[in-house]
Order: structure tokens, then C-alpha cells, then sequence
């Protein structure tokens, strides 16, 4: 996994739903030379997924309020681009033992342009075809970015 040494210049904390109340999390955005490093840990995920597999986005809404996010919106996608090519579209998480770690960088958006959106973390895994949002369940958890420093 790629790690930065210094504080991230925004944070997502990640809370379950009803369906996951156990599930909890941190996720931290670098800007970075152009590019965004999203470092995710993730622990509690439930055994809801077939595969292991669970879809990881963030969404346009600047809440998580809702019994199911309903609040998140739709995902990311300032550019207006068919799914998977949506800005918010992030790889999956993979479950090991309740736990799933991701380091990834991206180009699709700046820590500025996403800071008061929402992370959500989905049932299933993206199908990364399916219009508008992948097919990948139901939300399951959510956070707000916040600006960091």
C-alpha cells in the first residue's frame, strides 16, 4: 500500500448503517502532484457480499442522513459521464476477515472539488457496466469529506 507521511488535506470518518452497525472506518485524500491518494480502512464489513467484493464511491450528497443514505445522491460525476467513467467511481473494497484496506490514486477530481461530499460504501460489488451506478446494492455506509487542514 502506498502511504503519504504528512496529515491528508481531507478525511471521510465511515459509520454503518442499519444493516451494518458494526461497520466503521477512515478515509484520508492526499492531493498529490495532480493527483489524489485515497488510503481506506475499513473494518466490521458484514458478510453480505457473495463475492467479498463491495462497491466503493463517493456520491454528489453532502449528508449521510437517511436510514438507507438516501441523502448521498447519485454518484460524483461533475463531468457528466456514463458509469463507470463517473469522477466518483472508485475501485472495490475487498473483505478479508471483516477488514478491507485500499490505496489508490486518481486524477478524476482534486481534495478541493469533493471536500462536503459523501463516501458510501455499497452491498455488492460495481458491475462496472450497468447504468447509471453499477448495480452495486444497497448503501451500507457513508461518511463526510471533510477538509483536513
Amino acid at each position: 500500500m502506498q502511504y503519504s507521511t504528512r496529515c491528508p488535506d481531507a478525511v471521510a470518518q465511515i459509520i454503518g448503517g442499519a444493516e451494518a452497525p458494526q461497520l466503521s472506518g477512515c478515509v484520508q485524500f492526499y492531493q498529490e502532484n495532480g493527483c489524489v491518494l485515497i488510503v481506506a480502512k475499513i473494518s466490521g464489513l458484514p458478510r453480505v457480499s457473495g463475492t467479498g467484493f463491495f462497491g466503493f464511491h463517493i456520491h454528489q450528497g453532502t449528508s449521510c442522513a437517511g436510514t438507507d443514505f438516501s441523502s448521498t445522491g447519485s454518484h460524483y460525476n461533475p463531468t457528466d459521464q456514463a458509469h463507470p467513467e463517473h469522477s466518483g467511481d472508485l475501485p472495490p473494497l475487498l473483505r478479508c476477515q471483516g477488514n478491507a484496506y485500499l490505496s489508490v490514486k486518481t486524477d478524476r477530481f482534486s481534495v478541493k472539488g469533493i471536500i462536503g461530499r459523501t463516501v458510501v460504501i455499497h452491498s455488492e460489488p460495481d458491475d462496472f457496466h450497468s447504468q447509471p451506478a453499477g448495480n452495486a446494492g444497497r448503501k451500507i455506509a457513508c461518511g463526510v469529506i471533510c477538509k483536513k487542514r
